[in-house]
């Protein structure tokens, strides 16, 4: 038997609206969380037509090798920066005339491959071995109103529809203050962007290998996330809704087993990011385990702080800014996005998007529209960081030392932005990696 899929019935509505208008096919994403035991569809969104694309598609001879993978890729990869901790795209769909039914299941694979591949591109953490790989395709014929669900795999998949299946999911939160000092090397020659990635690559070992306190406790992983949760008059939990505070604690053990060692590299510059970051994360409420709640929390971390890189190099690219110009300041400031969140209709579980501070609410609303093909209300956009004045210097020593001399934890959290601080400095740099306080991640860099 294949893996079950428990779908919510607002995703079949969905489904069963989309018209084809003259098109061949339709093709989007499954958007949900995985278990070990079963997997969970909590969103559908259909890919957004190219202009020219659109036109093709309506030729009556139009074909599934028509089909734009890399276009419905790239669709994917952006969608994936709206999901919240616990969220991925779990698979694909596509909807056909009669004409097409049987080249359905090559053109599914094509498209899971390429959606797959580009969604794991650049991410900073790994799927467990413990974790099932498989992902679902979902064909469904619009003239006999006939569905088939399967694996990647080709192996039949049980789709079953469940109403209010996300309502009450469980949410965790956290806030977490990053300062991360990314040593640019002399020697090696990568750009400002492949830079940016490996340092934060080393960060993300220190966030997989952290402590995690939920409400405040060390739990061991095995346990039933909502053990010792009020019970109702039946017996079962009350988890309705409920949300859980979490708190990050690491430290790197200076002892015989755990030396710390020094690495020492030839500089151009460094690049710093600095705030806080608010991280959310949505779990099932059927028995979900502290483990699944602590990785879908760790990767939430990890993934908002790459997307806001990655963002904000894009952006530097669309306004033309060369990256030798950045490269070639003595000292460079830019903000990245703040990250706002927008619930969706009918569940606990909100969705997010990015936002430069020249972007208004009504840029956000069309982007979920384009991105997700679901309307927003502004009013419902919720910013979870707020922005502080950022002072701008345009010049500083060479010979400045690399360690940081304001580097206390923010006395308000969430009321910081994240900063990409790129310093020019000649010299020869030894970082040390040291404590990390609860709530706050903090590297400190020091140079000869």
């Amino acid at each position: 038997m294949g893996r079950t899929y428990i779908v919510e019935e607002t995703v079949g509505q969905y489904l069963s609206n989309i018209n084809l208008q003259g098109k061949a096919f339709v093709s989007g994403l499954l958007i949900g969380q995985c278990s070990s035991q079963k997997d969970y569809v909590i969103l559908a969104t259909r890919t957004p037509p190219k202009e020219e694309q659109s036109e093709n598609l309506k030729h009556p001879k139009a074909k599934l090798d028509n089909l734009d993978e890399e276009w419905a890729a790239e669709h994917a990869y952006q969608v994936s920066r709206m999901l919240p901790g616990g969220l991925l795209v779990l698979g694909v769909f596509i909807i056909t005339t009669l004409e097409l039914a049987n080249d359905f299941q090559n053109a599914l694979r094509r498209l899971m491959f390429a959606v797959g591949k580009s969604i794991n591109r650049k991410r900073l953490w790994n799927f467990t071995e413990e974790e099932v790989s498989e992902r679902v395709t979902l064909h469904i014929c619009v003239v006999y109103l006939m569905m088939f669900c399967r694996s990647i795999s080709a192996r039949p998949a049980d789709w079953k529809y469940q109403n209010g299946l996300s309502s009450s999911w469980l949410s965790l939160e956290c806030t977490v203050h990053i300062n991360i000092h990314i040593p640019l090397s002399a020697t090696v020659s990568y750009s400002l962007e492949k830079n940016t990635k490996n340092g934060l690559t080393r960060w993300a070992k220190q966030i997989e290998n952290g402590v995690y306190l939920i409400n405040g406790q060390v739990k061991d992983e095995d346990c039933d996330l909502l053990e010792g949760q009020k019970k109702s008059s039946r017996g079962n939990t009350q988890a309705t809704g409920h949300s859980f505070d979490v708190r990050v604690l690491t430290q790197l053990l200076l002892n015989s087993d755990h030396r710390s060692t020094a690495t020492v590299q030839i500089c151009s510059g460094s690049v710093n990011l600095k705030g806080a970051v608010k991280c959310r994360a949505y779990i099932h409420n059927s028995k979900p385990k502290v483990k699944e709640a602590v990785q879908a929390v760790k990767r939430d971390i990890m993934n908002t702080v790459a997307d806001r890189c990655e963002i904000l190099f894009e952006d530097l690219l669309l306004n033309e800014i060369p990256e030798k110009k950045v490269m070639n300041s003595e000292k460079e400031f830019h903000i990245l996005p703040r990250r706002v969140f927008v619930p969706l209709p009918g569940s606990t579980v909100m969705l997010c998007d990015y936002k430069f501070d020249d972007e208004s609410a009504e840029e956000i609303r069309d982007h979920f529209m384009e991105m997700l093909d679901h309307t927003i209300q502004i009013e419902d956009v919720e910013i979870a960081e707020e922005i502080n004045t950022v002072c701008v210097s345009s010049s500083v020593n060479s010979q400045t030392s690399l360690d940081n001399t304001d580097d206390e934890q923010p006395k308000q959290p969430i009321k910081t932005t994240i900063l990409l601080k790129i310093q020019q400095n000649i010299g020869v740099i030894a970082a040390f990696t040291v404590a990390v306080l609860a709530a706050g991640i903090s590297f400190h860099y020091f140079s000869d």
